[in-house]
């Protein structure tokens, strides 16, 4: 039997995942600012618009895997993006249960300016954090998500 008393404490603060988590948290949610104030979106929204403006036409099956999001919030999204005309559906060649989504010209316009928007965003992020560390940062987010 192992003696708890000589394992060190655990320190939510200092847990690394906990870590990422909140810094996450912050930096997406001072970016939901902007999507939010100007097009109304919530994050899946914009994550949803996101991916299809990078990959082009995919399925929202495609976009859970992509993003990590919950089907149910992508369902939703989706149909909150369809009803404010930035994308559409259509069935799908190969399965008749799926749906190829794929923004409208006026999503097209709104994925663009967001995406300005974003680049934005991230580089007065990175210029807080200085070139050096902005670059080992990603190195290091990078490794995490390869392992």
């Amino acid at each position: 039997m192992t003696d708890l008393s000589t394992e060190p404490e655990f320190d939510l603060e200092e847990f690394l995942p906990y870590l990422l988590n909140q810094a996450a948290e912050a930096t997406s949610r001072s970016f939901h600012a902007v999507y939010r104030d100007l097009y109304g979106m919530t994050r899946t929204q914009w994550r949803v618009m996101a991916n299809l403006g990078k990959f082009g036409a995919m399925t929202a099956k495609d976009i859970c895997v992509i993003s990590h999001i919950e089907k149910t919030k992508v369902s939703r999204a989706v149909a909150m993006l369809e009803s404010a005309g930035l994308l559409l559906r259509a069935p799908s060649k190969d399965d008749r249960r799926a749906e190829i989504l794929n923004l409208t010209q006026e999503g097209q316009i709104v994925f663009l300016d967001l995406g300005r928007r974003a680049n934005e965003y991230d580089g007065k992020l990175r210029a807080e954090l200085g070139e050096t560390t902005a670059a080992e940062l990603v190195k290091l987010l990078e490794l995490l998500i390869k392992r």
